[in-house]
Formats: C-alpha cells, structure tokens, sequence
C-alpha cells in the first residue's frame, strides 16, 4: 500500500513507511528511518522507469534539480547522527509532522486546477529549457507547459535533500511543492519527476546511515520487496486518474500522518502526554475536518467559476 500510495504521489512510499513503523509496529524511528531509505530507491526504480516509458517524467528538470538535493541529503544524513547520539528522537517526530502538514498548503491553493495555471515564462525557462508536453490519456489530449522560478525550485531542493536525509524519506512532498507550486508543473510531470529523484536522494542518504548501522536488513528488505509491487501498481494506475483525484490522495494521506506524527513527537518531549488511541482519534477527526474544509474551498471555486 505504500508503494501504491507513494507512486500515485510523488511521495516515494516512505513519507507513509515511517509513520506506520513508529506508531504502529514500536521500530525505532532511526532504524525505520533507515529501511524507509532503502525502500524508497526501490520505489524510483519501479515506478520512475514507467513514468520515463510513457514520457510524463521530465528528466532534464529531474537532474537538474537534483544537484541541490544530493548536497543537502548529505547534510541532513550527518545532522541525524548528532541527534541520535543527543538522544533528542521526539525532534524527528515533531519535524516530521510539520513537514507533512506544511506540503498541505500547495495541495490547498491549486486543488481545483487540472492543468497548470499559466504563468509568464521568465529567465529561466529558455535558459534551462524547462518546456516540455505530454499525452494526458485521462484528459485524452496534449498537455503542454512552461517552468518558472527554478531558482526558488533549487532552494526548495536543497531543504528537501536535508529532511530526506534527517528523516529517512525520499522528501517527495517537499520536491512536488518545489515543482507543483514554485515551478507551475502538472501534477502528473510533477510526481512522476518526483518518483524519479528520490531514488538518488535516498541513495545518497543511505550511504551514512549504513555506515551508522542505521539500516537492519531484514526490515528493509521486507518492506522493500512491498513497496517495489506496489510502486508498479501506482505507476499504472497514475496513467488512469486526474490530477485533482492525485491531490486528495496527496491530501487526505498527509493530513491524517502529519498530526499522528506531531501528536508523538510531543508525547515523547512530554509537551503532551496522551494515550496512543486518543492520537489517533484527534489525527483523524483533524484530518476528516480538513478534508471537508478542502472539499467545501473546491466546491465554491467551482460554483464561482461556472458562474462567471
């Protein structure tokens, strides 16, 4: 399920690994942290290379992007050792948390949009050839597009290499914020570009939690033999949905994760002590009223729109 969840996303698989490691099954947030990693390099091989297939994935913005990745998962690789020799885990949680719920504020503004929002092409889009199309076959027409700001993608790309490497995810939800909003991308070249790049980031990454002996083999080889079958089942299943029906997957799994994992970042700071089921009831009452809230924003954008 979170090979599915992570391709149709952009998220890697491990944005909901972690999560349900920690909070379900008691593993030590360092060593699912670890396995998650591990996990999400098989999640970009068996879904980036249907993406790349079908021509949705854009690789040179991929690469490109990349670069500010790479450097800053190395970065928070080395920042995660100090907090575990600190002995400070409830940080993770609690950043962890509020990454998941921050990536929902994106998803928020555009989630009425099926195409990008046109936008005026600036000095960076001819420089770095951030054109591209692609065949939509849900939409059963041609989708073209034009990045913008790629100097703001870069710098979001650089935070997103850090929480990959401090938290052990392919940071997809920071890389679809950097090309979903600062660039104007299609959520669907949006995710597929992601699934693509967190495969190198997670590598990267990986490389200083072995050495850390972070990674136990047998956990990470478990969940990666599931998430790689459910990664080729979500790059299918891309190919059949809209990208609006993409954001409320997106949505709804991110809001439920975001409080869950905020609420046990401050049990373990002993912020707020609560029972394990009380967690749960609130991370899914919040995530219910935000759902709704999301769904009534859509239906009044879409009334004004049919008005106008």
């Amino acid at each position: 399920m979170a090979g599915i969840l992570g391709s149709l996303t952009g998220l890697g698989g491990a944005t909901v690994l972690v999560p349900l490691l920690t909070l379900f099954y008691g593993i030590p947030i360092y060593f699912a942290t670890g396995a998650s990693l591990i996990s999400t390099i098989a999640t970009s091989a068996g879904s980036a290379s249907g993406y790349t297939k079908h021509k949705i994935a854009n690789i040179k913005i991929g690469v490109g992007l990349e670069i500010a990745t790479t450097a800053g998962a190395i970065v928070g690789s080395l920042t995660i050792v100090a907090v575990h020799e600190a002995h400070a885990s409830w940080i993770i949680y609690v950043l962890f948390g509020i990454v998941l719920l921050g990536s929902l504020i994106p998803t928020i503004q555009r989630s009425s949009s099926e195409e990008p929002l046109k936008r005026k092409p600036d000095w960076s889009t001819k420089l770095f050839q951030l054109a591209g199309e692609y065949y939509d076959t849900k939409l059963k027409k041609k989708i073209s597009y034009e990045g913008v700001r790629w100097w703001l993608a870069e710098i979001i790309m650089f935070f997103a290499g850090v929480i990959s490497g401090l938290l052990g995810i392919g940071s997809g939800a920071l890389k679809v914020l950097g090309m979903d909003w600062a660039m104007n991308l299609p959520m669907k070249v949006t995710t597929t570009t992601s699934n693509f790049m967190i495969g190198i980031t997670a590598a990267t990454g990986s490389s200083i939690y072995w050495y850390e002996g972070y990674i136990q083999l047998f956990i990470a080889g478990a969940t990666a033999i599931g998430v790689v079958i459910g990664a080729y089942i979500g790059s299918r299943l891309l190919l059949k949905i809209t990208n609006k029906n993409i954001r409320w997957i997106f949505f709804s799994i991110l809001s439920f994760l975001g409080v869950e994992m905020l609420l046990e970042g401050l049990d373990k700071a002993k912020v707020l002590v609560i029972a394990t089921y009380i967690e749960e009831i609130i991370s899914i009452v919040v995530a219910i009223g935000m759902i709704s809230g999301l769904y009534l924003k859509t239906k009044r954008g879409e009334n004004a729109a049919k008005a106008a």
